[in-house]
């Protein structure tokens, strides 16, 4: 019964930032693995950041170095700070979580990878104005 719910979509200028956030509710597990994905129309959705229940993070190549993966201490909220955003980060962009072990490097190369999360969010949308 975990619920996550995404916020913090908008629309914002290429260079510009924004952060998402994920309120978790309803998880009682002691390990939680969680990661962000994006879908853009005629794409398959794609893993960008994730971390462990260790707290370890792994990144996709396409954001390394621009977007942050956190979360509190809580961990009742999880974060993507994105910074100098481009363009191609258009997406819908969405939260995800699984209390099964998952390799979060797979997560963020992989095609297929959103199929090892089984506990999902709504979506927020993303849209970066060149």
């Amino acid at each position: 019964q975990v619920h996550l719910v995404e916020s913090g979509g908008g629309s914002v200028q290429a260079g510009g930032s924004l952060r998402l956030s994920c309120e978790v509710s309803g998880n009682t597990y002691s390990s939680y693995c969680m990661a962000w994905f994006r879908q853009t129309p005629g794409k398959e959705r794609e893993g960008v950041a994730a971390i462990d229940s260790d707290g370890r993070t792994s990144y996709s190549d396409s954001v390394k170095g621009r977007f942050t993966i956190s979360q509190d201490n809580a961990r009742d909220t999880l974060y993507l700070q994105m910074n100098s955003l481009k363009p191609e980060d258009t997406a819908m962009y969405y939260c995800a979580g699984d209390p099964r072990p998952i390799n979060i490097d797979v997560v963020v190369k992989g095609s297929r990878a959103s199929e090892d999360f089984g506990d999902w969010g709504q979506g927020t949308q993303v849209i970066v104005s060149s």
